[in-house]
């Protein structure tokens, strides 16, 4: 067997993240959680690295011996370190401000080497330098096999996903819109393309932005799936979205690990979101603790993110009448959350009054 054939056999799907049922009050709704962190890396960012892997073997970018180089921390690196291991690749890691134990011994366990640079932004350049392949998880944000997977499990109404590179929900997004035109067909009115179509909504929920309407019947539950992105404080996701403005930056960094960014990404695709909604990151880290007290999983507070979203939609949707299912994206769990969104004194740090969230939460759930 030829390496590029073993590589692309290390790099095939493995066995699907399962679906927890989250407690809701009522009746007819569901809220789902898609549980990524069931991945042998521990995070969404599994399916992020195995895509970039296989996309740069199939393209011949990455062959045998090649060095591997990202700008990146947290669990995109070691997502991507446990496949260069695999592969028998080296795996550098250009990580952001100045060398931190916690980040780097996880990449380092995994045969990877880190390197660490000052300021955070010259992270890029400083990838771009090294000798070897630069996956650029931002600038390619190459599809996964999320969507394929979730919608084989259930066909949900909405599905939630916190914005990171832009990757997940231009997958979700691009997949239903396959489906809805290969449904279609021929029937499809030849001025809206086989897609959607834009409309400006009066729903003062949407919050006067726009939105795309499915052009299927709304009573089949399922067949008209729609993309929610949750975008965190000081992310250009939200605004950017709502202001049909591509090159939108806020210049201001996340505070949600793993999503949210001072600028829109290009792999974000506004075409294939139907709406964003933003979380006040207090509201991401009281939703993080109570995914942990439902689940016993110390999810990060971009699960939280999601799960606020989440809960907002089966909101709006009970205020209609509409029945349903929702699913979230529980996007990583790791024992180091417990030291940062799951602390009283990390949040206080931070300012955040996690408790004004805490009561409309337990309102909102059965916990």
């Amino acid at each position: 067997m030829t390496w590029n054939a073993r590589a692309l056999d290390v790099l095939a799907a493995g066995a699907p993240t399962p679906l927890i049922d989250f407690p809701l009050p009522g009746s007819g709704i569901r809220l789902l959680l898609k549980n990524e962190s069931a991945h042998p890396t521990g995070s969404l960012r599994h399916r992020h690295a195995r895509a970039l892997f296989r996309q740069a073997v199939l393209d011949g970018s990455v062959t045998e011996g090649t060095t591997v180089v990202e700008a990146t921390g947290g669990n995109a690196a070691v997502a991507q370190a446990w496949f260069a291991q695999r592969l028998g690749l080296p795996y550098i890691a250009v990580m952001p401000g100045a060398r931190s134990p916690a980040r780097a011994g996880p990449v380092e366990a995994l045969g990877g080497e880190c390197r660490f640079v000052t300021p955070p932004l010259a992270i890029y350049d400083a990838a771009r330098r090294i000798e070897g392949h630069f996956l650029d998880q931002f600038g390619r944000a190459v599809p996964h096999d999320l969507a394929e997977e979730l919608f084989g499990q259930v066909r949900p109404d909405w599905v939630v996903a916190g914005a990171g590179t832009g990757a997940t929900s231009a997958t979700l997004g691009g997949w239903l819109r396959d489906q809805d035109t290969t449904r279609r067909g021929a029937v499809a009115d030849p001025d809206d393309h086989g897609v959607t179509r834009q409309v400006s909504t009066a729903d003062p929920d949407d919050q006067g932005a726009v939105r795309r309407v499915p052009m299927t019947d709304p009573d089949d539950h399922g067949a008209t799936c729609r993309v929610a992105v949750a975008d965190p404080d000081n992310s250009a996701y939200f605004p950017g979205w709502t202001l049909d403005t591509p090159d939108y930056a806020t210049g201001m960094p996340s505070r949600i690990e793993g999503i949210g960014r001072p600028r829109v990404e290009p792999g974000f695709r506004p075409d294939l979101v139907d709406l964003v909604i933003p979380v006040p990151d207090a509201a991401s880290v009281a939703a993080a603790r109570q995914l942990r007290e439902v689940t016993g999983l110390p999810v990060g507070a971009s699960s939280g993110t999601a799960l606020w979203a989440a809960l907002e939609l089966v909101e709006r949707m009970r205020a209609r009448g509409e029945t349903g299912t929702v699913v979230s994206l529980l996007g990583d769990a790791a024992e180091r959350h417990l030291a940062t969104c799951h602390d009283d004194e990390w949040a206080a740090v931070k300012g955040l009054d996690v408790g004004q969230y805490t009561d409309e939460l337990r309102r909102r759930t059965c916990v």
